[in-house]
């Protein structure tokens, strides 16, 4: 595994962080704090509408939308995981209370997706208070291993109920910490349990741990070689936060005391920037194109000036090899998630496809998000998804551009030009004013004084009234007003 280095930029409005490695940045975490996401919160919400048709129901937890709550998602006792679902309006009804627990934050016009399963995360361990079940993490190989810690948490759990998933910190960990962080998610869902019990529906019953918590939980790794981050305060708050769930990562904690902005420092800022950019080139001179559309995004491959090897095929095999690694990169920098359809070059030779295949699927395979690829299609394109886990890095930081609506392009000025001709012809057929003032950007009243002059006094001659041109800054390449004087 290469070595990591974790950069934190905290301010009172917006925590940044980046996840270093090699000198390259492999992944950005925004969290702001007027748009926290609401994944691993505790709500106790009251459902307002039954669904049996989409065997789903919409639950108020306070917030501007309804949640979405799936019959899947419904803690249901049943005895056996494999039994039949239970139709949803068997088990909820409209006005009823249920505490749960949100798994997918809002996307787009969709509302948050909620679970009657609370599932509480520790330090080494993950409880299930509806649960009996001793789950392991898939990365802890070792059969042997698998079985001697679910031996030790089910002594250390005893008879007090509830299921637990051992998380791979619980690797090497002692009876002593087991016991601790068992202790410390009892008494986590024990609260919630009171607050359940004397607040109103809309309630948030518990608060999961803040993005810069959540990097000495989830994100520091054996490889971090360093953890830095640029407040004092919030330093020796995640000590003590440290201190008492995650002693290990403490001593890689260090405070930026520099002058420079840490994220200047080290170059983030720049890839911020190329993050949002729809072109990524490539050190060979190729480059890629990426578009992210509502239902899919798409990944061009482009040679562009790369003509170092020996013949074509090997110029793109090289190309495709390299944008690979590029792809899985950007994936993670972009937190794109849903289908990705990749258009490498065509490759002739079977064995280059397979060559750039096993290189993607490699570099994905570094990456925490799920992904799953397909191979080759017909048309010589490649099929993956990735695990949606929250708004992409363009949703986060962008919004639809207010001059083309989101399009990407705008009308041009011959074009806006001859919308102008058509609305005055329309306009003269129903009205006779004395004069027709038309009112632009610059560039559209410089074409129609220039190159579209003829047609202009065409026009005026035609409908028999003078035409005047007005200059507006502040308008758009696509706006205009014509008014009747």
């Amino acid at each position: 595994m290469p070595n990591q280095d974790i950069l934190i930029n905290w301010s009172p409005q917006e925590t940044r962080v980046a996840i270093v490695e090699n000198g390259a940045v492999q992944e950005l975490h925004i969290e702001r704090t007027l748009e926290r996401g609401l994944v691993g919160n505790v709500y106790l919400g009251k459902v307002v509408r039954v669904l049996p048709g989409m065997q789903s129901a919409f639950v108020d937890i306070g917030l501007d939308r309804a949640a979405f709550l799936h019959v899947a998602d419904l803690h249901n006792g049943l005895p056996r995981p494999d039994a039949p679902l239970v139709p949803i309006e068997r088990q909820v009804f409209e006005g009823q209370t249920l505490t749960v627990q949100v798994i997918k934050d809002a996307i787009g016009s969709k509302g948050a997706r909620l679970s009657t399963q609370v599932s509480i995360a520790g330090r080494m361990l993950v409880f299930l208070p509806h649960d009996k079940h001793i789950g392991i993490s898939q990365k802890i190989g070792s059969h042997e291993l698998r079985e001697q810690l679910r031996a030790r948490v089910t002594a250390l759990a005893g008879e007090a109920g509830g299921g637990f998933i051992l998380r791979t910190n619980a690797e090497e960990a002692t009876d002593a910490e087991l016991a601790e962080d068992i202790a410390y998610l009892r008494r986590a869902w024990s609260l919630i349990r009171e607050r359940a019990q004397s607040k109103p529906p809309g309630t948030l019953l518990h608060l999961d741990l803040t993005l810069a918590q959540r990097v000495l939980r989830d994100l520091a790794v054996e490889a971090t070689q360093t953890i830095r981050i640029d407040s004092r305060l919030q330093c020796d708050a995640l000590k003590a936060f440290g201190d008492t769930y995650m002693p290990g990562a403490v001593a890689k904690l260090d405070l930026y005391r520099g002058e420079r902005p840490i994220f200047d420092l080290f170059g983030i800022e720049e890839e911020l920037t190329r993050a949002l950019a729809r072109r990524v080139d490539l050190k060979s001179g190729g480059y890629l194109i990426i578009d992210q559309t509502e239902a899919l995004t798409t990944v061009d491959v482009n040679t562009g000036g790369f003509v170092g090897a020996r013949n074509f095929d090997d110029t793109i095999f090289k190309t495709n090899l390299e944008a690979a690694g590029a792809i899985a990169r950007q994936l993670r920098l972009r937190n794109l998630g849903g289908i990705v359809i990749a258009d490498f070059i065509d490759m002739t030779r079977e064995d280059h496809q397979q060559a750039v295949l096993a290189e993607l699927k490699k570099q994905l395979a570094r990456d925490r998000t799920r992904t799953t690829v397909s191979g080759f299609t017909q048309l010589g394109l490649v099929e993956m998804t990735r695990k949606r886990t929250r708004e992409s890095l363009a949703h986060m930081l962008c919004e639809p551009c207010p001059t083309c609506q989101g399009r990407g392009q705008v009308k041009t000025a011959r074009s806006v030009c001859y919308d102008i001709l058509r609305e005055i012809l329309r306009e003269a057929r129903q009205f006779s004013p004395k004069e027709f003032r038309v009112i632009a950007c610059a560039a559209v009243v410089e074409m129609l004084l220039d190159e579209e002059s003829t047609h202009l006094a065409g026009l005026s001659e035609f409908i028999g009234k003078p035409i005047s041109l007005s200059a507006e800054p502040g308008m758009n390449p696509e706006q205009y007003d014509i008014v009747l004087m």
